[in-house]
């Protein structure tokens, strides 16, 4: 039995935003699960037994080869994916980098990665669960930059 297609999954995402206030994102490879060619913020699956912030931290670790800090939940997301009969709840948290340099660590699951300005994310090439996040995050409407939080 697969999770997200014999029964719903869980998957965790990270809004990973640097003290420049860049937003970290990745482009899904021809070996991941889902929505390949599309941008996403990085994440992936919880294992049975894993907090929700130890998957993100693990995922992100394995995949992009950098450690970051779950600050707080932003989200979560019902990423239903009709067209590949797929079904993930997907809780999303604003993170930010706390060491390591960003690489592509599994080439089959990743064709790009890249930090982008919020009004650069290209909204239209994201998953749906990135989407509905992104959506979220500019409801909020925080300073993104550690920098501007400090001078305001």
């Amino acid at each position: 039995m697969k999770k997200g297609s014999d029964y719903i999954g869980v998957g965790v995402g990270a809004i990973i935003v640097n003290a420049q206030g860049k937003i970290f994102l990745a482009k899904r490879g021809k070996g991941a699960r889902n929505e390949t060619g599309k941008w996403e913020f990085p994440g992936g699956g919880v294992e049975f037994g894993e907090a929700l912030e130890q998957a993100l931290v693990r995922e992100v670790k394995e995949e992009y080869g950098f450690d970051i800090e779950v600050q707080e939940l932003l989200d979560v997301v019902n990423h239903i994916i009709p067209d590949e009969k797929q079904h993930w709840v997907s809780p999303t948290f604003l993170c930010r980098p706390k060491g390591g340099t960003p690489r592509i660590r599994e080439p089959h699951k990743c064709d790009e990665i890249g930090w982008f300005e919020l009004d650069e994310i290209p909204e239209e090439k994201l998953t749906i669960a990135s989407r509905k996040s992104l959506e979220s995050l500019k409801k909020l409407n925080l300073p993104l930059s550690t920098q501007s939080a400090q001078s305001s």
